[in-house]
């Protein structure tokens, strides 16, 4: 404790401390100090006071400085029965459901239990501060009155009814601290005295009444509007406010102001500065913590039953393998490498794909499917909550991840939140009754558990120079300075909105305590906060998402008060030498290809450095799997779907129209299944689907007039060129009556796309490429535009394609030669090509120099046509 300090006063001033006048007290009343309980408003202020007391108590004795919880563990334990309010919510979910299934909401009991243990946790505190006697009467009676208020909507009957449950189970459970209220406690208790906080504690107050005059109230409240002027720091974002944040508390601790004193109003901000820091070397000591939910170790146990369920994605089953002791294994890239490149976005859709391909070459992923397969399958029955805890404990033993729990300080808070340590809380059959679960019950009750629980690090040896505490745990305690970002509207809000959905007259009826008295407690702590000697309140301009944010109206008085100073910016600002970046220049010279197809071409055709990056080097983005179905999609699928029909049309010929209708619907079928696409994501284009479908028909049938007969689908072409291979697969090919090819290339892009392709034949790459694939001298090609609108199908023909395949074989054969001997692969940076290019953080383009000129492109395709 810093002498001079005003919490010093506040504890030690000789006239009117609280140290003071609890000796005087005793003195008066001729009461024995170790007969005296003290109570304090939070648990962190017991050291506090005792501190306190050995600076300035009177020699001798020292009273029993407790809280509430402290006092009736050490006055007699407590270990809940039966329905009793266990605090825990793995038990106190059960038992609601159980109280649910008695009232009649036996099928609504999984959705509605959290509500329940919501009302019965606002209302136990208010229970406990009764004697058993009048909460089993006087007080159920008339808490339950308050069920009746609102209107006969059948939402507020559901409500009143939640409420009635709530009042009973509360109202007939037992509490730890209902031990103080017993006469052996109070035999052994001379006097109370109790040390005020913020706000007013309903079971203090009733033990007040219970001691009589030999209870006594003190405020730790300091009287008194603050003299001191605050400094005030504002922030651009959320990234800039944290590390504002984190330079104050390191220049307050290079200034000896230690402890320094972090009020977390916003759990995400307050972690990001306490990484920050973490990296500064300064370990910050947080009392607070934050929900178990968020942790690592509850995010692995969570994925494995998220991967278990029987419509899990592929995402989530392979966030489950990667969470396990074999995450890094090389089976699990080739599965992951596997399912990204079929799309395959639902798990059961890859488990049916490798059973139909059973006999094929991917026995390892086979096996390994299989193996999942496996340790899913016991997760699919329902079961007690029990027997559920056990099969969860058996799934992570199987997969490595129970090991790692027990290893990590969350994971075994996870552990005993869930009560998976077998035999740690006696029979689990006991503790949990009830209906049997099914797995998404179940995942909704761990994960309810998991986002109740809190989870505080431990604190070390030595004496923390950081604290992150709430903001009223300022109140009677010492630090060198205060710095409180996330001062804004949302998160420093002058009214905090009172929990739960009681209304005003509900809340005055219980006791629960209003909003202008929490608006009352909200300024007091702050009031509190500015008595330390340094206090430094920070905001945002703007969330992440851009949008304004304004200052809290806590602060807007201050500044009102002309009682906020603007402060210097804490960091130190250091000059960076501008190092613009270069065009670089690669050369591909020693990553020769073999195998060229005409997206490898146009790839080197639009930038030599895509080429160099995405085919020379070999760098893949991973595509999401978890994606919607886009324009893209129905393109595939359009292809397979004509590509099953054709194959059918030749194995079957007809002309008649609903014959050939029956065929391409069968070919659609079929196409929707291998490719896992659902109905519901299909919707938009399945809508469109008939227009499509009778377009491409009509087209078909001029298309076959003309002479044409269909010769292959989807046929693979090789084509050797030198030391080159000329590599792709067709959409189609046709025959005309003379027997010249037509190949032929689906497009379901814009007719006015289309035909733009075909304007400048050297410069249209695909269809020339795919006509040096075909052997033949002469041939035809053209793209088919399957459309939706009025215009249908078109056929948009490259009339020139056999003097564009000759010019783009010598290209192909120039370019090659250069890059083989050293020519340079510089990027272009140029036009639309750069806007969606998977190689751009490579280039760099956003960060060169753009004083030097770009180097000339020495082996592009682009020039040689």
């Amino acid at each position: 404790m810093n002498e001079g300090h005003p919490v010093q006063a506040l504890w030690c001033d000789p006239a009117d401390g609280i140290v003071a006048r609890i000796v005087r007290a005793l003195a008066e009343r001729q009461l024995h100090a170790a007969r005296t309980v003290v109570l304090v408003p939070y648990a962190q202020l017991m050291g506090v006071a005792r501190a306190m007391w050995a600076r300035c108590g009177s020699p001798g004795f020292v009273p029993r400085f407790e809280t509430t919880h402290n006092w009736a563990r050490s006055a007699g334990g407590f270990v809940p029965t039966g329905y009793d309010i266990a605090h825990d919510m793995a038990r106190d979910l059960v038992t609601a459901q159980a109280l649910l299934s008695q009232a009649g909401f036996h099928a609504e009991r999984f959705a509605l239990a959290g509500r329940v243990v919501e009302l019965a946790y606002q209302l136990g505190p208010l229970a406990a501060a009764v004697t058993p006697e009048e909460r089993g009467g006087e007080w159920a009676q008339r808490a339950a009155s308050v069920a009746d208020a609102g209107s006969e909507s059948e939402w507020f009957r559901i409500e009143s009814a939640l409420i009635r449950i709530a009042v009973a189970w509360t109202s007939t459970s037992g509490y730890a601290t209902d031990v103080l209220q017993r006469e052996s406690t109070r035999a052994q208790v001379d006097a109370l005295i109790v040390l005020e906080g913020f706000q007013a504690d309903p079971l203090a107050q009733s033990l007040c009444k219970l001691w009589g005059d030999h209870a006594l109230h003190l405020s730790l409240v300091p009287s008194g509007e603050a003299t001191r002027i605050c400094a005030s720091h504002v922030a651009l974002d959320p990234e800039d406010e944290a590390e504002l944040a984190a330079a104050c508390v390191l220049r307050h601790l290079a200034e000896e102001r230690a402890p320094v004193a972090l009020v977390a109003t916003d759990r995400a901000l307050t972690r990001r500065i306490s990484a920050q820091l973490s990296a500064q070397g300064v370990i910050t000591h947080d009392e607070t913590g934050w929900k178990l939910s968020t942790t690592r170790a509850a995010a692995t146990l969570m994925s494995a039953l998220r991967a278990c369920a029987h419509d899990a994605t592929s995402d989530q089953v392979l966030e489950w393998l990667k969470s396990s002791v074999d995450g890094d294994s090389p089976i699990v890239h080739s599965l992951e490498a596997r399912l990204r490149q079929e799309a395959m976005r639902d798990w059961s859709t890859w488990c049916a794909l490798m059973a139909r391909s059973e006999k094929s070459k991917d026995t390892a992923l086979l096996v390994f499917t299989e193996a999942i397969e496996a340790r899913r399958a016991p997760m699919a029955r329902a079961r007690p909550l029990a027997e559920w805890l056990r099969a969860l404990r058996e799934l992570l033993e199987a997969s490595g991840q129970w090991s790692l729990l027990e290893e990590d300080l969350a994971g075994g808070k996870v552990i005993g939140a869930l009560w998976l340590d077998a035999g740690a809380h006696g029979d689990d059959e006991d503790e949990f009754p009830g209906g049997r679960h099914t797995l998404a019950e179940f995942t909704a009750w761990v994960r309810d558990v998991l986002e109740d629980a809190s989870f505080v690090p431990p604190a070390g040896d030595q004496a923390p120079r950081v604290v992150v505490l709430p903001l009223y745990q300022l109140l009677g305690r010492s630090f060198g300075a205060v710095v409180i970002p996330g001062c804004d509207d949302r998160r420093l809000p002058a009214s905090p909105e009172p929990p739960g959905n009681w209304s005003a007259a509900q809340r005055l009826e219980l006791g629960l305590p209003s909003r202008e008295a929490l608006e009352a407690a909200q300024r007091a702590a702050r009031a509190a906060a500015l008595h330390n000697p340094s206090c430094e309140l920070i905001w945002r301009h703007s969330d992440a998402s851009g949008e304004p944010v304004r200052p809290s109206p806590l602060v807007q008085a201050l500044q009102l008060d002309h009682a906020l100073q603007p402060s210097a910016d804490p960091r130190t600002p250091r000059e960076v030498a501008l190092r613009p970046t270069g065009y670089p220049t690669p050369s591909g010279a020693l990553l020769p290809l073999q195998n060229i197809s005409t997206s490898v071409y146009e790839d080197l055709r639009r930038c030599p450095y895509r080429f160099f990056a995405l085919r020379q080097l070999g760098l893949r983005s991973a595509d999401e799997l978890d994606a919607e179905v886009d324009k893209r999609d129905f393109g595939n699928w359009l292809h397979a779907v004509l590509g099953h029909f054709h194959e059918a049309l030749a194995e079957a010929p007809t002309q008649d129209a609903q014959e050939r209708v029956a065929l391409i619907e069968e070919a659609a079928r079929r196409s929707t299944q291998e490719l896992g696409l659902s109905d519901a994501e299909f919707l938009p284009f399945a809508a469109a689907w008939p227009a499509v479908r009778d377009g491409y028909l009509a087209w078909l049938t001029g298309h076959e007039a003309a002479g044409a007969v269909f010769a292959e689908s989807e046929p693979w072409k090789e084509q050797a060129l030198g030391d080159l291979r000329l590599i792709g697969r067709l959409d189609r090919i046709d025959r005309m009556p003379d027997g010249q090819a037509f190949v032929i290339d689906y497009k379901t892009e814009s007719a006015t796309v289309s035909k733009e392709r075909v304007k400048d034949p050297t410069e249209d790459t695909q269809l020339a490429f795919y006509a040096a694939l075909v052997a033949d001298d002469t041939l035809r090609a053209a793209y088919v535009n399957v459309g939706e609108k009025a215009a249908g199908t078109q056929t948009v023909e490259q009339p020139a394609v056999v003097e564009a395949r000759d010019a783009l074989v010598a290209g192909i054969i120039e370019d090659f030669r250069r890059i083989g001997q050293g020519a340079a692969l510089p990027p272009l940076g140029e036009g639309a090509v750069c806007d969606y290019c998977a190689a751009r953080g490579l280039c760099r383009k956003d960060f060169w120099d753009e004083a030097a000129p770009p180097p000339g492109v020495e082996a592009t395709g682009g020039d040689t046509q």
